[in-house]
This record gives C-alpha cells, sequence and structure tokens, in this order.
C-alpha cells in the first residue's frame, strides 16, 4: 500500500518546504484554506517528482479535518502528519480565532488522524518560540485539558487570560503564545496516549522565519532577532528540514518533547545575551 504525508498549512512556507524534503515514494497531500494556493503548490511539487494532491481544509473546524483524513487515507496509508497550519497575531482575526484554529485545530488533527494511523507512523505539531516568552505563574494550565472535554469554557478561559494585556496587538500576541504553549503540552501529551499504539508525536517550535506570515510579524517580533545566534531570521528550507526530519520514521525515539528551532533567540533571550539591546 503506498504511503501518505499530509501537511497542514502545506501550500506555502515552511510547510511546503518540509514537502519538498519528504521522501519521493511517499504521496504528498498538503491542505489549506485557499485552493489556488495549494494548487500552486502541487504543481511545484509535481515539478520535483512527488505525487502530490491538494484538499482543503479549515483545521478550526472537527468536520473539515475528518473530510481531510478521509481524503488522505482514500490514496493510502497515513505513515506522516505535519500540523503546520495556524495564524499568527498579525493577522487578521480575533484571540478568540486564533485560539481555535492553532489550540483546537491541533486536538482535531490529532485525535481524528490517530485513529487511522498504524504503528511506525509520526504526528508532528508545530508550535511557536512564542510558546516560552510567557512566565510559566501566567499560564493557565489547568485549563488546558479543557480543550478535550469542554471547548467552549476552554476557549473562553484564555481569552480571559489575554485581556490582561493591553492593546488589540498585544492581546492577539498573548492568545497567541498562549495557543503555542498549549500546542508544545498537547502534543506531549498525546506522544503518552498514542506511544502505546505505537504512534510517535512530537512538536518543533520555529523561531521568527522569513516566511509570508513571519514577515508579517517582523515589525513586532523582530525584537527576537538580536538574540539569535546568528541574529538573523531561519528561512523557510531551514525548517522545511528540520520538520521533514522530525517527521522521518527513523527518528523513532524522537517523542514527547519540542524542539526548539529558533536559532537560539529563546536562550539568547533569557541568558547567553540577555543584556543585548
Amino acid at each position: 500500500m503506498a504511503k501518505v504525508c499530509v501537511i497542514t498549512g502545506g501550500g506555502s512556507g515552511m510547510g511546503l518546504e518540509a514537502a519538498k524534503f519528504m521522501p519521493k515514494d511517499k504521496i504528498i497531500v498538503i491542505s489549506g484554506r485557499t485552493m489556488s494556493k495549494l494548487e500552486n503548490g502541487v504543481n511545484e511539487l509535481k515539478a520535483l517528482g512527488f505525487e502530490a494532491y491538494a484538499k482543503t481544509c479549515d483545521t478550526s473546524s472537527r468536520e473539515s479535518v475528518k473530510e481531510l483524513v478521509e481524503f488522505a487515507q482514500s490514496l493510502g496509508e497515513i505513515t506522516n502528519v505535519i500540523n503546520s497550519a495556524g495564524v499568527s497575531p498579525a493577522m487578521k482575526g480575533t484571540p478568540e480565532n486564533i485560539l481555535k484554529i492553532n489550540a483546537l485545530g491541533t486536538v482535531y488533527v490529532n485525535q481524528e488522524f490517530s485513529k487511522v494511523m498504524n504503528a511506525g507512523s509520526v504526528i508532528v505539531d508545530v508550535s511557536s518560540n512564542s510558546a516560552y516568552v510567557l512566565p510559566s505563574f501566567i499560564i493557565p494550565k489547568k485549563a488546558y485539558p479543557l480543550a478535550e472535554t469542554n471547548e467552549e469554557l476552554f476557549v473562553q478561559k484564555l481569552v480571559k487570560k489575554s485581556k490582561l494585556a493591553k492593546g488589540e496587538y498585544q492581546q492577539k500576541g498573548f492568545a497567541y503564545s498562549l495557543s503555542k504553549n498549549f500546542v508544545v503540552w498537547y502534543a506531549k501529551k498525546c506522544a503518552f496516549e498514542y506511544g502505546l499504539k505505537g504512534i510517535r508525536v512530537v512538536s518543533l517550535s520555529p523561531g521568527l522565519i522569513a516566511t509570508d506570515m513571519g514577515n508579517l510579524e517582523k515589525e513586532e517580533g523582530g525584537m527576537l532577532i538580536p538574540f539569535a545566534c546568528e541574529e538573523r531570521m531561519g528561512k523557510p528550507e531551514e525548517l522545511g528540514f528540520a520538520l521533514a526530519t522530525v517527521a522521518d520514521e527513523r527518528n523513532g525515539y524522537l517523542a514527547g518533547v519540542d524542539v526548539l528551532c529558533d536559532g537560539g533567540s529563546t536562550n539568547g533571550m533569557k541568558e547567553f545575551k540577555k543584556k543585548k539591546k
């Protein structure tokens, strides 16, 4: 049976770059909200020799995720899922939308795909180094399990926390950091739950990357660049390679952790370049 790799948010940026580093014996399915963008991505992949397909999906909708699972499963055995779909503070939306797409979207993807995946398969959830910027005492981690039992209350509690920030962008940034901190936590939770079935789960947290989304955030998030080891943004292809490597089945003992791939900016900010202006 053919092996299938599904990449949400795969129409551009690091998701599409990750697809380019996958083995060519995999069938690639890229998903996103805009079919025209996905079709361009499929054309790029086909030009490189991949068998690739596009399927629109709104990861904030469980039904839409189920349709993506069904489509991918019709092509073969789903062995790799890279969940890179998400929105950032500079994009249109509210704190509530950010949490629904980034946090609940991760719940839907992990739950629905894990139902059909076999031992030896891999789920990689994309978080962000923003998951590390909030002090631990302000993170409502006790509310995180509600994402599986009471979605409305989960979103309500995290939105309420985000409103501690002043200003529209700051509130969305707070919600974004909470959503990505949740992704790191949830990937670990799933790793221990799905690991008993032989499904490996790991998260990867990029820093500021020179994608369309990253460039939108550069004005506000650019303050992290001086804290990186090389004092630069990451390249989409660098993150694509990292994602594909983490998602490789041969990385079988890499589970239940977050891979912080941010050029060192988190550690630079917290310790090694702490005094740098």
